[in-house]
């Protein structure tokens, strides 16, 4: 955590000088005014998605060992999550959903139904990062989940590498830095119209980093087709949404810094807005294993 805490404690103390930085000749010409324009920008880059659902190579490593496979995803806004971890061989690992209000994760491996309250701490049974709900969410589809603050609380600045650096102080002592990026189709657009790619988000609290997320290899996605059904029995399923084409973020990887602890998500295929059947975000308890009510206090 030592490095963590030094690097972004350094750029707490630089965030007074931002407004002194020079641009190179490669920012855009139109720029954002504060960092909550910059901000509002990115809401309205992803204001069209209400959730995302794709087929994903997940690489998981924590203490307990390294997990492989294909994963089927499931999110929306705020904090409803559906994964399902699949062998390369064929069969499930580990079913997760959380409803915004209960947790539940069957564990086929240690033959584990676990269930409790939709913490970071239990999201992290199989992110091993502890990301809360609406930020595992937001991360997923490519935004950035931003700290409550007020205006004179977010610095930004063009940083050479090509990007913006956003510095949010929030209560508690909390800090976040994000880094945005112009779409390269709209660098010559005033600024009010330019949409951005979030790259890299870090959080951290009291000078300690809780987790960091790198987004990489954007694509724009579309909006999912109706769930149709095939004995045509049932009503079609709509989409969650209408149209939209805001760029997915293809690689997603989250990792707490100074720990063995990551995941990386591999986007093989995603949509936007997908149908959704009422009991997506919950699952009935499992036979033939031990049940158990888990809570911040068990996290392993």
């Amino acid at each position: 955590m030592i490095a963590g805490r030094s690097r972004l404690a350094a750029l707490l103390v630089a965030a007074a000088g931002f407004g002194n930085v020079g641009c190179p000749s490669t920012a855009p010409k139109s720029q954002f005014p504060t960092a909550d324009d910059a901000l509002a920008r990115m809401k309205a880059t992803y204001a069209c998605v209400n959730g995302v659902q794709g087929q994903a190579k997940i690489d998981h490593l924590s203490k307990q060992g390294r997990i492989r496979g294909d994963l089927f995803l499931l999110a929306q806004n705020p904090d409803r999550v559906r994964f399902e971890v699949v062998s390369p061989f064929g069969p499930t690992l580990f079913l997760l959903t959380s409803d915004g209000k209960e947790f539940r994760l069957l564990d086929i491996k240690n033959k584990q139904f676990l269930f409790g309250p939709p913490k970071a701490c239990n999201l992290a049974r199989m992110t091993q990062v502890p990301v809360p709900g609406h930020a595992l969410v937001s991360l997923l589809r490519g935004e950035a989940p931003v700290l409550t603050h007020t205006a004179d609380q977010a610095n930004i600045a063009w940083d050479e590498g090509g990007f913006y650096k956003l510095l949010i102080n929030s209560k508690h002592s909390a800090l976040e830095e994000v880094h945005i990026k112009v779409l390269p189709s709209d660098i010559d657009k005033p600024w009010s119209e330019q949409r951005v790619l979030v790259t890299d988000v870090r959080v951290a609290q009291m000078g300690v980093d809780l987790y960091h997320a790198e987004l990489s290899n954007h694509e724009a996605a579309k909006t999912a087709p109706p769930r149709v059904d095939e004995d045509g029995i049932e009503p079609d399923v709509p989409p969650t949404g209408g149209p939209c084409d805001s760029p997915l973020p293809r690689s997603i990887h989250m990792k707490v810094p100074g720990s063995e602890d990551d995941v990386i998500f591999q986007y093989k295929d995603g949509v936007w807005n997908p149908p959704v059947l009422g009991e997506a975000f919950t699952q009935q308890e499992a036979a033939g294993v031990t049940k158990g009510f888990v809570d911040c206090n068990d996290a392993k």
